[in-house]
């Protein structure tokens, strides 16, 4: 299988995304499309492989230099759920503040984002 790779949205589209969550919208499709913008954004801004970021069940990307890893569970893994990774992407709560709440979970070495976000 191979993976499909991510791409932004266009700005209008993800201005119209964005405006449905803000009024309190919890569509799968919609926050499905944030999430998948943000991990390419991601994906483009830190790229690398010794990292791999989860958003089940909407994407995971492997991001930020330093060591490759091929097989298994790469040295250092972050995930959390979609509200969360996409409050984290728009700098509405920060990486100290998530990791604290308990709503990220995260290890290994180059696994604090902090320096990598917020990516709007």
């Amino acid at each position: 299988m191979v993976a499909r790779r991510l791409t932004p949205l266009p700005a209008a589209e993800l201005a119209q995304v964005l405006a449905r969550l803000d009024a309190g919208g919890t569509e799968r499709a919609d926050l499905a499309a944030a999430t998948r913008h943000f991990m390419a954004v991601l994906e483009a801004r830190s790229p690398g492989h010794s990292v791999e970021v989860r958003v089940p069940p909407f994407a995971a990307v492997q991001v930020v230099e330093g060591a490759k890893h091929t097989r298994g569970t790469p040295p250092a893994v972050v995930e959390t759920d979609a509200q969360t990774w996409i409050a984290l992407a728009r700098g509405t709560t920060t990486w100290a503040e998530a990791r604290a709440a308990f709503r990220v979970k995260a290890s290994g070495e180059r696994s604090d984002l902090t320096p990598h976000l917020p990516l709007t």
